[in-house]
C-alpha cells in the first residue's frame, strides 16, 4: 500500500493523480490544493483545501495521512522550499529543494550555471543589478532582444521585442520595472526558430526524456493576443515534432544532462524531480530558453496519459536515485490538448457562470482546472477551466477528435481552434526548412 500526496489542484495535478492511480500497486491518493478539483476529489481518499504557501498545514495533512511521498505540481511551493520543509518531517518530494528550484525561480542563476560550466545553449545575455549600461546593452541587439524578470511571474515575466515590446525605449522601461521589483533583470538576444518543451525525469544523475511537446501561450488563434499560462499543446506519435530532427532532441537532452551534472558538481546536491527544458531549434542548433522545475501545464496532459511504465515506480526511482535501473516507456501516439477558458480570459474573465460538459464523449480525456463544483453543476473560476485531450496515430487525427470534443462544452468559454492543425504545423515546418537552408 502506497499513500501518495499530490500538491496542487489544477488540470496538471489531475493528470498526475490519474497516472499515479493507474499503478499496478495499491495506491491511496491524497491532495492538498487551493481549490476543489472535481476530478481529483474522485481519485482521492481525502483532500484538504488551503493555501499552497501554508507549509505547516501541508505537513500536518501529510503526517496525519502517513504519506510515503509527495508529488508537487506547481512551481511556487518548490521555489519557496516545500521539499526541504516536508523532508524535515521525513516525507520525500518528487521535486527539487529550494536551492535547486532556482533553476526555474531565477533566470540569472540558470544562465550563469550554463556559462560557468561551459554548457552550450545560452544566447548572448547579461544580468543587470542596476541601470548602469542597461540602455546601451539593449541597443546593441538592434531591436532583437528579450527582457526577463529574474523571478517567478506565472509565465508572464518574459517580454520579447517585436511581440510585446516595440522599441528599445519600451524594452528599457520594462527592464527598469523589473529592476524596481526585484533588483535584478536579465537581457538576452532574441533567438529565431521554433520552441519546444522537453520534460525529463531526473534523479540527479540519470535524465530520461518524455516525448517532445509544443505549447501555445497566446490567447487567440494565429498566436495573437496576450500571454496566458498555456492554451494547449501537441506531441507526435514518434515523440519528435514535425519540425524537429532527432539531432535537435539529442542536443536538448545533452544540455539537460549537463545541467543535472553541473548542479551535482557545483552545489553538491542531486536534482530529484522533473527537469523541464524550454528549448528553441535555430539554424545554429538548439538553445535553452529557460528551465522549469516541474511538469508543464498543459504539457503534462500530452505525455502522462502515454506513460506505460508504472508512474509510482518512476517516482520512487527518482527519489532513490535508481532511474538507470528501470525502463521508461511511452506509447507511440500523437496527443493534442486544448484548454477551454472563460470569455474575457486572461485579462477580464467571466466568473461564476455555469458550464455543462454533458455532451463530451467518454473517450475524450477531460481534466479539470479552474472550475467550482456546486450541487447543481460546474461554474467557471476565472482562469483556464477545462483541458480536453485526444490521441491519434498522427497529430491531425488527434486534433480532429480534440476539436470535436471541446466544441461540445456549453457555456461562455472559448478555445484556440488552430492548435495542432495541418495549416499551423505546415507553416512551422516551412519556417524551419527555410531557416536551416
Amino acid at each position: 500500500m502506497k499513500q501518495i500526496l499530490v500538491i496542487g489542484s489544477g488540470a496538471r495535478e489531475h493528470v498526475i493523480g490519474e497516472t499515479l492511480k493507474r499503478s499496478q500497486q495499491d495506491v491511496k491518493l491524497f491532495y492538498f490544493g487551493n481549490s476543489k478539483n472535481p476530478g481529483l476529489v474522485k481519485l482521492c481518499e481525502k483532500y484538504e483545501i488551503g493555501k499552497l504557501d501554508d507549509f505547516e498545514n501541508i505537513k500536518k495533512f501529510a503526517l496525519e495521512n502517513k504519506i510515503d511521498f509527495a508529488v508537487c505540481g506547481p512551481e511556487a511551493p518548490l521555489a519557496a522550499g516545500i521539499t526541504d520543509y516536508l523532508l524535515e518531517a521525513g516525507i520525500r518530494v518528487v521535486g527539487p529543494n529550494k536551492k535547486l528550484a532556482q533553476l526555474e525561480s531565477s533566470k540569472s542563476f540558470t544562465r550563469d550555471l550554463l556559462d560557468k560550466n561551459n554548457i552550450k545553449g545560452n544566447p548572448l545575455y547579461k544580468n543587470f543589478f542596476d541601470n548602469n549600461g542597461l540602455k546601451e546593452y539593449i541597443g546593441s541587439f538592434k531591436g532583437n532582444y528579450v527582457i526577463k524578470a529574474d523571478g517567478l511571474k506565472g509565465g508572464k515575466g518574459v517580454k520579447v521585442s517585436g511581440d510585446h515590446l516595440f522599441s528599445d525605449e519600451e524594452g528599457y522601461k520594462y527592464a527598469l520595472e523589473c529592476l524596481r521589483d526585484e533588483g535584478k533583470v536579465v537581457v538576452e538576444e532574441k533567438l529565431i526558430g521554433q520552441e519546444f518543451s522537453l520534460m525529463s525525469f531526473c534523479d540527479g544523475t540519470t535524465v530520461i526524456d518524455m516525448p517532445a511537446v509544443q505549447d501555445h501561450k497566446r490567447a487567440y488563434d494565429k498566436d495573437k493576443g496576450p500571454n496566458t499560462g498555456g492554451m494547449g499543446s501537441y506531441s507526435d506519435a514518434n515523440h519528435l515534432l514535425p519540425f524537429l530532427t532527432s539531432k535537435d532532441i539529442d542536443e536538448a537532452h545533452h544540455i539537460s544532462e549537463s545541467v543535472a551534472n553541473a548542479i551535482k558538481t557545483e552545489l553538491g546536491e542531486y536534482y530529484k524531480g522533473i527537469l523541464y527544458g524550454g528549448f528553441i531549434a535555430t539554424k545554429n542548433g538548439v538553445s535553452l530558453i529557460e528551465y522549469n522545475a516541474r511538469f508543464g501545464d498543459p504539457e503534462a496532459m500530452n505525455v502522462l496519459p502515454l506513460l506505460e511504465t508504472d508512474f509510482v515506480l518512476v517516482c520512487e526511482a527518482i527519489l532513490d536515485g535508481n532511474l538507470d535501473k528501470i525502463n521508461v516507456n511511452f506509447r507511440n501516439k500523437a496527443m493534442v490538448c486544448k484548454y477551454a477558458v472563460p470569455r474575457g480570459y486572461p485579462d477580464n474573465p467571466i466568473r461564476g457562470t455555469k458550464i455543462s460538459l454533458d455532451k463530451i464523449p467518454a473517450e475524450a480525456g477531460l481534466y479539470f482546472a479552474s472550475v467550482d463544483e456546486k450541487e447543481d453543476g460546474l461554474y467557471l473560476g476565472g482562469s483556464r477551466a477545462i483541458a480536453i485531450v485526444a490521441e491519434g496515430d498522427n497529430i491531425f487525427e488527434a486534433e480532429d477528435k480534440c476539436e470535436d470534443a471541446i466544441k461540445l462544452i456549453e457555456g461562455p468559454v472559448f478555445h484556440r481552434s488552430d492548435i495542432g492543425t495541418e495549416s499551423m504545423i505546415n507553416e512551422k515546418v516551412r519556417m524551419m526548412e527555410k531557416l536551416r537552408s
